[in-house]
């Protein structure tokens, strides 16, 4: 038989998934690959970049099953069904797709395009032309696999302990070329300061100008008061910039407050930090390249 589609996998994953217990996702690949009579050629079936075919599908279904919030993410590879993906299995669903799983919200925004995208498709919505070349497809795969690297990301971030945040938060600002070693900075962020601050990095190598940082993994929306303390405890530190990073968000009123006061609050919330780690490699590795090649026009015109 053909290796399963993602789609195909949903509804046995959430089905295996069902006990309430905590399933790894390498435990899950196994089950699915016994539940389907997959051959060992199947199994062993790679795509380009190396990685299971199965097994791609296998994490993709698990993406689509967390945004429609049918699994949660238990930390390490691991899901726990919820009490929503408990009622979806007592409708006894013949199958499950992206469109059943459309009657979430969350996974509604998940799949919202861009308006990029948005004004291409409401553009050959009115042609009958093809709707996308094969250019923008791999353009259109890109962007929903980003999407969907970001949201397995945040995920394991927030199941990641205080210390591994505080670390992961020093690499991500080392990253973006802030000053100072590992080393520097270790020794400033994460030790706790008075009003709030967690820590201090250099802004520039040679230390001349310091950010000072806040960063928490905070249950639900981050308020203007928590803005408004942050921005208190630099004026005890006669401090102009800070930093403030949760893995929730920031409320309307928190992100509107720290655009208008004179100092420099920069707020990044966990969809922010989340394109931050991937366009600076923090966290994610490059698991495959492809290459798009054109005549080289220039070439041919030298022919004599």
């Amino acid at each position: 038989m053909p290796v399963p589609t993602f789609e195909d996998i949903m509804l046995p994953m959430l089905t295996l998934c069902g006990d309430g217990n905590e399933h790894a996702l390498s435990e899950l690949r196994g089950r699915l690959e016994d539940r389907f009579g997959l051959t060992p050629e199947e199994r062993n079936c790679k795509l380009r970049s190396g990685a299971s075919r199965f097994g791609n599908r296998v994490r993709w279904a698990g993406v689509y099953l967390r945004k429609a919030g049918v699994l949660e993410s238990t930390g390490r590879g691991s899901v726990r069904i919820t009490s929503r993906g408990l009622a979806l299995l007592g409708e006894r669903p013949a199958r499950i797709d992206s469109k059943l799983l459309r009657r979430y919200r969350e996974f509604v925004e998940f799949k919202r395009p861009s308006r990029g995208q948005l004004s291409m498709q409401e553009s050959n919505s009115q042609t009958d032309e093809i709707p996308e070349t094969p250019e923008e497809i791999l353009e259109t795969a890109s962007r929903e696999l980003r999407r969907s690297l970001a949201v397995e990301l945040l995920d394991r971030v927030k199941t990641s302990s205080p210390r591994f945040f505080e670390q992961l938060t020093i690499d991500l600002l080392l990253a973006m070329g802030y000053g100072g070693s590992r080393d520097d900075a270790s020794q400033l962020v994460g030790r706790a300061g008075d009003g709030g601050i967690d820590g201090v990095i250099k802004q520039d190598r040679l230390g001349l100008d310091v950010v000072y940082v806040q960063a928490k993994r905070w249950d639900g929306t981050v308020s203007s008061p928590v803005v408004r303390q942050f921005a208190g405890s630099l004026d005890g530190v006669r401090a102009r910039k800070g930093i403030m990073i949760t893995t929730s968000q920031f409320s309307r009123e928190a992100t509107e407050y720290a655009e208008r006061i004179d100092k420099r609050i920069i707020l990044i919330d966990g969809q922010r930090l989340a394109e931050l780690m991937i366009d600076y490699g923090i966290g994610v590795y490059t698991a495959a390249t492809y290459t798009v090649k054109r005549i080289d026009q220039d070439y041919f015109d030298a022919e004599e």
